[in-house]
């Protein structure tokens, strides 16, 4: 045996702690090196150019590239994200309405009821046939 053993006591608990904070910083870095990039391809106010030399700069220097970046731009990369969340939440607001609004699509019970009412004003329908229309819708079977 001319190695050396290491056993779980020669490695102390603060040592560990420091490890696991060396870890975390590491993925912390890769997740703002990552978010850096995309907001440089994402950013529609640079040129081509501009994204160029910035992605160029965060390659070559990392950690010189990304601070600059962050010091420089990184009020802007705030008001990005907000405003593509702000517009991801409207498109999706709107796409709700528009599936509920559509004549294909499930109708509420109070829908069928105003239409039912409509046809019976029109002279369209009978007073029996709505109420037994009305019926059917209000017990669901009508579906």
């Amino acid at each position: 045996m001319s190695g050396d053993t290491y056993l779980a006591y020669d490695y102390p608990l603060l040592s560990a702690f420091w490890t696991m904070l060396v870890f975390f910083l590491w993925v912390m870095w890769f997740v703002l090196l990552f978010r850096v990039v995309v907001d440089i391809l994402r950013d529609d106010h640079l040129s081509g150019w501009a994204k160029a030399g910035w992605l160029v700069f965060c390659v070559l220097l990392p950690f010189l590239g990304v601070f600059v970046y962050v010091v420089a731009r990184g009020k802007d990369m705030g008001r990005r994200e907000i405003s593509q969340a702000r517009e991801q939440q409207q498109a999706f607001d709107s796409y709700v309405r528009e599936t509920a609004k559509s004549p294909g699509g499930p109708s509420s019970s109070v829908d069928e009821l105003a239409r039912l009412s409509e046809i019976r004003a029109r002279g369209d329908i009978t007073d029996e046939e709505f109420a037994k229309a009305k019926q059917m819708v209000l017990s669901g079977s009508g579906r």
